[in-house]
């Protein structure tokens, strides 16, 4: 089916150069470049962007235009443009002004030839882009050193690279009302599940906004709401190689142009818990940096509240463990010092994203010598609640996915108050709420804590040890696979 013309384009050159002068603000925007032309006694118009024209394109498709001879009122003088003259791959044409103009501004060149209402659309853009470097919070010791951009093209042929499937699809949307942006879906047709990948299509086409700033976060928000639950029901992430992974398993992929990043969807739990390098590195090493970082994770969430619930309750300390509870109790107490430690830390975790990376190391030494040690020595801090939180916050940042550890942070606090008011009964409850919390969500059809919740043997035998590739020959079942073997 067609889709329906807005603004029909005229036959007269006159009428479509001033509608699209009044509409682009030609005479306002001096980076829309209007040249009038005229080639073979006929009478051009041309229309870009400056930022994203490619000169020696435009400059080439002149020259040919210049050498041609031929009767403009013989042939259709915008097809013979199009299919023999033009020198370039993406050449289309469109009737439908309104159209045309997304496309002025999304890059595009079009050429208004006078006497057609077919106006020809070269896609001669190229957008100011950096090379594909190792994202920061994704790095591997060994492994690619490449990483997503903010072009959408580039990350979808870096996607494309690793995965030659035939059956790949990369689908194309354009949502904001305003801003037009490029949406890419990404799966392999045979593998993920059908509803899975309509699901994520309607549900985009339904969003209604201006525009998106904030690229796949705001499709995020749009797309699963529960906007009070701090836990992060998609993955991101700035590989091409964990990106093509996850296709492999059955994934869908949502790339947003202008985002480095792309969201992974459906994801578990345990999804954010996983790093590249694990499988950078032998089973059994890879196995002995999962559980740690486990442990770490953990720890981060729990260390702070059991800390503190020993630290008020000495008595239920075994014998042996006495030692845990704290020395001195300092001038603050305890949740005040907690409360405070947590806050700075975060403070700290601000500064440095704001800091030049030339004075990263000044900051740490002021936080580490100023900050860390006089704070202990006038008696805010006690020397166990530096240590204890120090191992939490190496705990969040050893999470490989920020957004989990951003809401595991949330929950620790929300712990540390449950216990200073209810003591043990607030740890249990808070603890139990958390294991309720994350066993009802859901990321589409997948439950959030599957394999534990439901339980499976083989999928938690998988998530807690690093499986030797060869004998991965399953694709997790929560995400319903078209294809379950490998």
């Amino acid at each position: 089916m067609s889709k329906t013309i807005k603004r029909p384009a005229s036959k007269d050159i006159n009428t479509n150069v001033s509608y699209l002068k009044d509409q682009l603000a030609i005479d306002k925007n001096f980076d829309l470049i209007h040249i009038d032309l005229e080639y073979l006694g006929v009478k051009m118009a041309l229309f870009a962007i400056d930022a994203f024209a490619k000169d020696q394109a435009i400059t080439q498709i002149q020259r040919e235009l210049i050498r041609e001879k031929v009767d403009s009122d013989q042939i259709n003088l915008v097809e013979h443009l199009t299919k023999s003259i033009i020198p370039y791959i993406e050449v289309e044409t469109n009737k439908d002004l309104e159209e045309v103009i997304i496309q002025i501004l999304a890059g595009q060149t079009i050429l208004v030839v006078d006497g057609y209402e077919e106006i020809i659309l070269l896609d001669t853009r190229e957008y100011p882009v950096r090379g594909p470097e190792e994202p920061d919070t994704e790095k591997v010791i060994r492994g690619s050193k490449d990483g997503f951009v903010e072009t959408i093209v580039f990350n979808a042929g870096l996607i494309r690279r690793r995965v030659r499937d035939r059956s790949l699809r990369n689908e194309y949307l354009r949502l904001g009302q305003r801003s037009y942006t490029d949406v890419c879906i990404s799966y392999i047709a045979d593998i993920a599940d059908p509803s899975l990948v309509e699901h994520i299509k309607t549900s985009l086409q339904k969003i209604k906004t201006d525009g998106l700033p904030m690229g796949d976060k705001t499709i995020e928000e749009f797309l699963f709401g529960q906007h009070s639950n701090p836990y992060p029901l998609v993955r991101y992430t700035e590989r091409p190689d964990v990106a093509a992974q996850h296709l492999y398993e059955g994934h869908v992929l949502v790339a947003v142009d202008g985002s480095p990043s792309v969201i992974i969807t459906p994801t578990t739990f345990w999804s954010h818990l996983q790093h590249a390098e694990e499988y950078r590195q032998k089973p059994v090493v890879g196995t002995a940096l999962r559980l740690v970082r486990f442990a770490a994770v953990w720890a981060s969430i729990f260390l702070l509240p059991l800390w503190y619930l020993f630290a008020m309750n000495e008595d239920m300390l075994p014998y042996g463990l006495s030692y845990l509870g704290p020395n001195e109790m300092g001038q603050v107490p305890l949740i005040a010092q907690f409360i405070i430690a947590e806050a700075g830390i975060e403070m700290l975790r601000m500064a440095a994203i704001h800091t030049p990376s030339a004075l990263a190391t000044a900051l740490g030494l002021v936080a580490a010598i100023l900050i860390g040690e006089v704070a202990i020595e006038v008696g805010l801090f006690s020397h166990e609640v530096v240590l204890y939180l120090a191992v939490s916050a190496i705990g969040s940042f050893a999470t490989p996915s920020y957004e989990m550890s951003l809401a595991n942070r949330i929950i620790r606090v929300v712990l540390l108050i449950a216990v200073s008011i209810f003591h043990v009964p607030g740890f249990m409850i808070i603890s139990l709420c958390l294991i309720v919390l994350l066993s009802m969500m859901k990321a589409y059809d997948t439950p959030y804590f599957w394999p534990f919740l439901p339980f499976n043997f083989k999928s938690m035998r998988d998530v807690l040890f690093r499986a030797p590739m060869p004998l991965k020959h399953r694709r997790p079942r929560a995400i319903h696979p078209v294809d379950p073997d490998k």
